[in-house]
């Protein structure tokens, strides 16, 4: 096979994070603009590469009035941070079970993270089309990217839990020059 470019088809592609609200319930949300590209090499990963952009005004949680304050400078400042970035830097793992460590970037602030990615594997659609799909999952703390606004409750904790769980799933559709 060796090393493919591809894009995400954002159809059927999906950008989600979890994070804890008031300790005792969980408020799940999506990005609903994105793009990348990505290079994989099924036989030997560590030549696969990744870079997504994600529209940050595009933060989607089913309630517009949270979207809003989620996009306001308490949490991702879209206005003067449009997008949250990815690159990786290297791919480890073989089979279906790989780890892509890469920059994560939120707020202007860049952290290294490691996505668990599942392959998931290939094929041909049916008008021709070469597609991959992938499964990721890592955690994050927001504090760590400048997202600090909180609230204290009466009963004890915080308003919004720290750690925020990413979840990914990506298609990709095979460049068709490097078919």
């Amino acid at each position: 096979m060796g090393l493919a470019n591809y894009s995400i088809d954002t159809a059927h592609s999906s950008v989600g994070f979890t994070v804890r609200h008031m300790v005792v319930a969980k408020t799940r949300g999506r990005f609903t603009k994105f793009s990348g590209t990505f290079a994989f090499d099924a036989e030997n990963p560590s030549k696969s590469h990744v870079e997504v952009n994600i529209d940050a005004a595009s933060i989607d949680t089913h309630e517009p009035q949270r979207d809003g304050h989620l996009k306001s400078p308490d949490f991702l400042d879209a206005d003067n941070h449009k997008a949250l970035t990815f690159k990786s830097k290297r791919v480890e793992g073989s089979g279906s079970d790989l780890k892509v460590v890469g920059d994560l970037t939120i707020r202007g602030t860049t952290h290294e993270v490691t996505l668990d990615v599942e392959y998931a594997g290939g094929g041909r659609d049916p008008w021709g089309n070469e597609k991959v799909g992938f499964s990721a999952k890592t955690t994050i703390n927001r504090k760590d990217y400048g997202l600090v606004w909180n609230q204290a409750l009466e009963t004890g904790g915080l308003l919004v839990g720290e750690k925020v769980e990413i979840e990914i799933d990506v298609e990709g559709l095979k460049d068709k020059a490097a078919a």
